[in-house]
């Protein structure tokens, strides 16, 4: 398992949990070198998993190795597993140095650049959420087409898993009946709901009053955390939890805050496009359009849902997000995050298996419902207050 980040890290753990209680397999655990890699050990180190330094991991011999990101994977003396970190493919190229003349900017997990090394494709598999994404494919990188798979989303899986639990989440977080909660959703870079979070906190700070019943938490990418330093993060966000916003850190598990919101206000990353499968309503924040990829969830959603003004009061453009919501809004950007809802687990085991040369347990894949969510004062206290966040 070849972790660059804490946000690889999270999708990997999908996979790597359908493996480790089968006797025939032994896992390792390896840091790759990664600009936004800080946490990383941290986290591993939560989850009871060693590690062995990415040197001496270059050096053996694998079976197969399971990556959600490309640097240096291409090094690595095993066959190598390209799996999607995020819903759908968003983000495009920002990089676009090596382009030729011509030449079409695509998504990450899309591109020549992420997927090729000196003309030869790395990935002996990769796997994707949606067909379309196949057909994106064939244009930016059709040497890759023959070694794609179209798996689904194990984040849309668990979400609509637990949708029926919503009320359970909300007590876990001790949301009271009449209280709203409002998640506030933020993806990393300059367009990013946290790159513009000065036009932003006065709303939040000041013109949400206590007696409107909002109870609000704020899911920042964990990239932000690991190119700022948690200690930055907190102190620029002590405002925001001495008046009781939560800040949510970026190891916990995230999904269960996104089924018990009410409204999701959110920019063009992941999360807000994953809060289209919970019943939210959405009011986004202005993003970059030059950033996002037309075929995807998050341009499907920005083309329907309302923006958030600075020039309004926070409270009344909640409400009337609340009131233009209906149930459905917003199914057909849903339906694009996954072409194979619930099946995420069974057909990733089945990839790894087949790329192993192992036959599958004769039982379906364990898969654990999500964890409850602590209550949200866990992450309200300030940040020179000594509280572990």
């Amino acid at each position: 398992m070849v972790v660059h980040t804490v946000t690889f890290a999270q999708r990997l753990r999908e996979v790597f949990e359908l493996l480790e209680t089968d006797l025939r397999i032994q896992l390792v655990f390896t840091i790759a070198p990664h600009a936004f890699g800080n946490g990383v050990t941290e986290f591993l180190r939560s989850l009871g998993i060693a590690t062995v330094p990415w040197e001496e991991a270059l050096r053996a011999e694998f079976d197969l190795a399971v990556a959600a990101g490309s640097r240096g994977v291409h090094e690595l003396r095993a066959p190598v597993l390209r799996i999607s970190h995020g819903a759908g493919q968003i983000k495009l190229l920002t990089d676009v140095t090596a382009l030729a003349p011509g030449e079409r900017r695509s998504p990450g997990m899309l591109s020549r650049q992420h997927l090729l090394h000196e003309g030869r494709l790395v990935p002996s598999a990769i796997v994707y959420a949606h067909d379309r994404e196949l057909e994106e494919l064939a244009l930016s990188c059709p040497e890759a087409l023959p070694v794609a798979h179209v798996v689904g989303d194990p984040c849309v899986d668990r979400i609509m898993a637990d949708r029926p639990r919503r009320d359970t989440h909300r007590r876990a977080l001790g949301i009271e009946d009449g209280q709203r909660l409002v998640v506030v959703t933020s993806t990393w870079g300059p367009a990013s709901t946290f790159g513009r979070l000065d036009s932003l906190l006065p709303q939040l700070l000041s013109r949400l009053p206590d007696d409107d019943g909002y109870r609000v938490a704020m899911l920042v990418h964990p990239n932000v955390f690991a190119g700022h330093g948690t200690r930055q993060v907190h102190g620029w966000l002590s405002c925001c939890q001495d008046r009781g916003i939560a800040v949510v850190p970026p190891e916990a598990d995230w999904q269960a805050l996104l089924v018990a919101a009410d409204v999701i206000v959110g920019d063009h990353g992941s999360l807000t496009a994953y809060g289209t499968l919970t019943g939210a309503a959405m009011l986004l924040t202005a993003g970059a359009r030059r950033e996002v990829s037309a075929c995807s969830p998050a341009a499907l959603l920005s083309a329907v849902a309302p923006v958030l003004s600075p020039a309004y009061p926070l409270a009344e453009q909640l409400e009337y997000a609340a009131q233009l919501f209906r149930p459905g809004q917003y199914d057909h950007v849903a339906s694009s995050l996954s072409s194979a809802p619930g099946q995420f687990h069974r057909r990733m085991r089945s990839v790894v298996y087949r790329m192993l040369g192992l036959g599958e347990p004769a039982r379906p894949p364990y898969v654990a419902p999500l964890p409850l969510p602590p209550s949200l004062t866990r992450w309200q206290f300030s940040a020179g207050s000594g509280a572990a966040l």
